[in-house]
C-alpha cells in the first residue's frame, strides 16, 4: 500500500513526455460496482481511452437492466451480480452472447481475480466490497480503491496482505487521491499531518434542533457532489468524513493525531498535507470524481482529458472551519472507533450501513442514525487484537442485528 506515490506499482504502459499513453497492449480492467455512481463515472473515463483499456469484467449489486446495457456496449468476458436471486434473469438477458454470468460474493471475487485483469476498480458500496478486494490483492492486481469500507473494516488485514502479495492499492476517493498527489516526491519523515476537507453536507448551516425533521430528500440533496444514496447520507451526517479518517490512517500509515478534518464548503481544496518545515501542499479542482478516477487508472502519468476546469475568476473565496462534532456526532464516533481499534471500526461501519438503510426506507429519523451507531459500539463486544476476515464478518453481522433490534424495540 503506497504511503507516497513512489511506493505504488506503475502501470504497464509507458508514458512519453506529452503525457499521452504510449501504444501497447490494452490493460484489462474489472469494474466492480459498475452500475453505481463511481462505476458509471469509471466507464465514462474508460470511454475516453479505448486503446488503453479493455473491459474484462463488470459487476453490479442487483441492477440487471443497466448491467446488461453496459455489457452490450463494452463486451466484457464476464459479468457478476451480487444478488444471486437476480442471476437467472441476468443469464436469460445475456443468452446468445459470449458473456459469462456469475452470482453472489463468489461471482464478484471471480471477476476480480481473472488472469486477464490487470486493474480492478473497487466501487462496490459497503462491507460487500471487502471480499472482492481481498481476492484481487491475493491475485496480484492493481486495485483502484473507491470502497473506503474495505480499509475502515479491515485496514490491518489489508496492509498485511499487501506485504505478502504483489497486489497494490491506489486511492480513488477525492480526498485520499489529493493526499496521495501532495505526497509525490516527499519523504514520509517530513510529513507532519494531513488535512482532510469536508463540504459540510446539506446541513452545515441548518439548526441542529430541526434535524429530527430532516427528510430523505433533503438529506440526498448534496450542495456540491453527485454521489450514490448511501454516501450522500454519510456526507449529511459527516460519517463519510469519519470513515475517510480511518481509511487515511491505513492508506498512509498515520497516527490518529496526524489526521485533521476541516469543513470547506466550496469543495475546491480536496485535501492538504502539512510538512515539518511549516509548508503546506494542497490539491485543488472542481468537484468531479472522474478526475481522481482517471488518475488512479493513468498513474503515474496525467493524461489529457476534457474534464471541467477550475475557473479561478469565479473563485472569490475559500472558507475553512472546524467541524462541529456535537452537531455531527458521527465524526467523533469514527475517531473513537479508530482509537479503540480491533473490531470497533467494523462495528461502526456495519451499524452505520444498517442505520442509513433504515433511514432511506423511512423507518427511522435522521437523528437516530448516530444514536444507533453509538449504542451498537457500546453493546457489541469488541476485540483490540488484530482480527481475521471471519472475525470481522461476525462483528459486521452482530452490529447489524444490534441496530435492527434497537430500532425495533425503541420504536424509532
Amino acid at each position: 500500500m503506497p504511503t507516497s506515490p513512489s511506493d505504488a506499482s506503475l502501470p504497464a504502459n509507458g508514458t512519453p513526455a506529452n503525457g499521452m499513453p504510449s501504444n501497447g497492449a490494452p490493460r484489462g480492467v474489472a469494474v466492480l460496482g459498475s452500475t453505481g455512481s463511481i462505476g458509471t463515472q469509471t466507464l465514462d473515463v474508460l470511454r475516453l481511452f479505448p486503446d488503453q483499456f479493455r473491459v474484462r469484467a463488470l459487476t453490479a449489486g442487483s441492477n440487471v437492466d443497466l448491467l446488461v446495457e453496459q455489457a452490450q456496449e463494452f463486451e466484457p468476458d464476464c459479468v457478476a451480480i451480487g444478488d444471486e436471486s437476480c442471476l437467472p434473469r441476468l443469464e436469460d438477458r445475456l443468452s446468445g452472447t459470449q458473456v459469462d454470468a456469475y452470482g453472489g460474493e463468489d461471482g464478484l471475487c471471480r471477476a476480480a481475480a481473472r488472469p486477464d485483469v490487470d486493474v480492478v476498480v473497487a466501487a462496490v458500496v459497503g462491507f460487500a466490497g471487502l471480499a472482492p478486494v481481498v481476492s484481487a490483492l491475493r491475485h496480484g492486481k492493481q486495485v483502484a480503491l473507491a470502497n473506503k469500507e474495505t480499509l475502515v473494516v479491515a485496514g490491518s488485514l489489508i496492509r498485511a496482505l499487501l506485504q505478502e502479495t504483489d497486489g497494490t492499492l491506489l486511492p480513488v476517493d477525492s480526498e485520499h487521491s489529493a493526499i496521495f498527489q501532495c505526497l509525490a516526491g516527499e519523504s514520509e519523515q517530513v510529513l507532519e499531518r494531513i488535512i482532510l476537507t469536508a463540504s459540510g453536507g446539506p446541513f452545515r448551516t441548518r439548526d441542529a434542533a430541526t434535524f429530527a425533521d430532516v427528510t430523505v430528500d433533503e438529506a440526498l440533496d448534496h450542495p456540491n457532489w453527485s454521489m450514490g444514496a448511501k454516501i450522500t447520507i454519510d456526507s449529511a451526517t459527516m460519517m463519510n468524513k469519519g470513515l475517510e479518517v480511518i481509511e487515511a490512517k491505513w492508506l498512509f500509515d498515520l497516527d490518529v493525531d496526524q489526521i485533521q478534518v476541516l469543513v470547506h464548503p466550496q469543495s475546491i481544496v480536496h485535501s492538504m498535507v502539512a510538512f515539518a518545515d511549516g509548508s503546506v501542499k494542497a490539491q485543488l479542482g472542481v468537484p468531479d470524481m472522474k478526475v481522481p478516477i482517471q488518475y488512479a487508472l493513468s498513474y503515474p502519468a496525467r493524461w489529457p482529458a476534457p474534464h471541467e476546469r477550475l475557473d479561478w475568476s469565479d473563485v472569490s473565496r475559500l472558507d475553512f472551519e472546524t467541524p462541529d462534532v456535537e452537531k455531527f456526532p458521527c465524526l467523533q464516533l469514527a475517531f473513537e472507533a479508530l482509537k479503540q481499534g480491533g473490531t470497533a471500526p467494523a462495528v461502526l461501519n456495519a451499524a452505520n450501513e444498517q442505520a442509513v438503510s433504515l433511514f432511506l426506507d423511512k423507518e427511522i429519523r435522521f437523528t437516530d442514525i448516530p444514536r444507533a451507531i453509538e449504542q451498537a459500539l457500546e453493546r457489541v463486544p469488541g476485540t483490540e487484537a488484530d482480527v481475521d476476515l471471519d472475525t470481522l464478518t461476525d462483528a459486521d453481522a452482530e452490529a447489524r442485528r444490534c441496530v435492527q433490534e434497537l430500532t425495533s424495540s425503541a420504536g424509532y
